[in-house]
């Protein structure tokens, strides 16, 4: 599943205020509440599921990138969002190196293998510097969910 599909406008953050691990986990959290992307109820819950993921190893990738997904009984669709941070956030990355791109998604547990892909998808397209280049460049929501979905070029038209 392409990480495009999943994200709209309001499910960006274009400046995050959290510069460390765990606050910038429950800025992303509270943003799909505030969007109306999960619902209040789901909170507390999701938080305690992102906190036992990251107790195993960071999800910080490396690369300035940090993946936090986690699994719900309660969802029937994958939900993301997608933060940025101008000054890196200690997310005790892999590389250690501060995180600039935060791509946090909560899939079905019934949806295991969307995960997979889901994930697949995301790391695949963030090893590529040029898209890292021109996020770290975007200035609007607009501007990322464009890089996040090119659209291909038309020859001849």
């Amino acid at each position: 599943m392409k990480l495009a599909k999943l994200l709209s406008a309001d499910q960006i953050i274009l400046n995050m205020k959290a510069v460390e691990h765990w606050p910038a986990i429950i800025e992303l959290v509270d943003h799909l509440v505030l969007t109306g992307q999960l619902p209040p109820d789901h909170k507390e819950e999701m938080v305690e599921a992102f906190r036992l993921r990251e107790e195993q190893v960071s999800t910080g990738i490396g690369l300035g990138i940090a993946i936090p997904h986690a699994f719900s009984d309660r969802l029937e669709q994958v939900i993301a969002v997608f933060g940025k941070s101008k000054a890196g956030i200690d997310f005790e990355a892999l590389d250690n190196a501060p995180v600039h791109f935060i791509i946090l998604f909560i899939v079905p547990r019934k949806g295991y293998h969307m995960h997979l892909q889901t994930l697949a998808a995301i790391a695949k397209m963030f090893t590529n510097v040029k898209v890292r280049s021109q996020l770290g460049l975007a200035e609007t929501c607009e501007e990322i969910l464009e890089i996040l979905d090119p659209k291909p070029l038309r020859v001849g038209a």
